[in-house]
């Protein structure tokens, strides 16, 4: 009789190993959902927004700064921005993060 509980015992602990597996699945499954489509997407719309500049657009920058693009260097991505009639920035393209309507600096 021995013997017996214990394969008894033995053969329960089976079933642990597929939860075990069921719920790395699920976690999984999560992982993907919450955090990384939202962020792939995100990325998408950053690289859509990013070959959509074209001159004369009035853009925000990861810094604050608003201003209206004068001049795209396709070759190296640096932008160059008119913060005011007297001041112009160079930028890289990525940290733009805003497409702003037309008339937005003028209604600042």
């Amino acid at each position: 009789m021995d013997i017996i509980s214990k394969a008894y015992a033995q053969g329960g602990s089976a079933g642990g190993g597929m939860e075990m597996i069921i719920m790395l699945v699920v976690f999984g499954l999560i992982f993907y959902f919450m955090i990384f489509r939202p962020q792939s997407k995100r990325v998408k719309e950053h690289k859509n927004l990013m070959s959509s500049l074209s001159k004369g657009d009035e853009v925000l920058t990861n810094g604050g700064l608003v201003g209206k693009i004068a001049k795209i260097s396709a070759e190296n991505d640096y932008v160059v921005l008119n913060l005011s009639e007297q001041t112009q920035v160079t930028i890289k393209k990525d940290f733009i993060t805003a497409v702003l309507p037309k008339g937005s600096i003028q209604s600042l």
